[in-house]
């Protein structure tokens, strides 16, 4: 009986007061090309950790400009281009200011940079940091996008 009922909680009741998951759309920031490209990496505010910028989709914005967009306020990447599809996504947990987790899904879209500026929305606010396809996926913790920065090392980089 009890498990008739654990069941029905798991499969049928839980799921209606769960939240569909919030879409952000991320900036994977590229310089260089073949054994010299690079990724750039920025600290997200909260935690510390290592990360592709990103944030929510803006109205009236693709989201490859959204992700554009968020790439100037939060790393100052001013000199470049998008590509218009995502690259791919990953999954993870944002700790909203409440303190509790909402299930996050952040499209990835390829940024080509020319340059970047000094003076920037959260200049200050970030580390910055370019480093190596390979590095990159060794500092970033969400599974799904260490996966799509192994793909661009360069082959025989680990």
């Amino acid at each position: 009986m009890r498990s008739s009922l654990n069941r029905v909680l798991r499969d049928y009741v839980a799921p209606m007061f769960r939240r569909p998951k919030g879409l952000q759309v991320a900036a994977l920031c590229t310089r260089g090309v073949g054994d010299d490209e690079q990724v750039l990496l920025i600290t997200s505010r909260g935690t510390g950790r290592w990360v592709l910028p990103k944030g929510w989709p803006i109205r009236g914005l693709a989201s490859s400009q959204a992700a554009l967009q968020e790439a100037w306020e939060e790393a100052g990447v001013k000199d470049a281009t998008a590509k218009a599809e995502p690259i791919g996504s990953y999954a993870y947990d944002k700790t909203m200011g409440s303190g509790l987790p909402v299930p996050v899904e952040a499209l990835i879209y390829s940024v080509s940079v020319q340059g970047l500026e000094s003076e920037f929305p959260e200049a200050g606010q970030r580390e910055l940091r370019w480093v190596s396809p390979t590095e990159a996926a060794n500092l970033v913790d969400e599974p799904e996008l260490k996966s799509i920065l192994n793909v661009m090392a360069p082959k025989g980089a680990s």
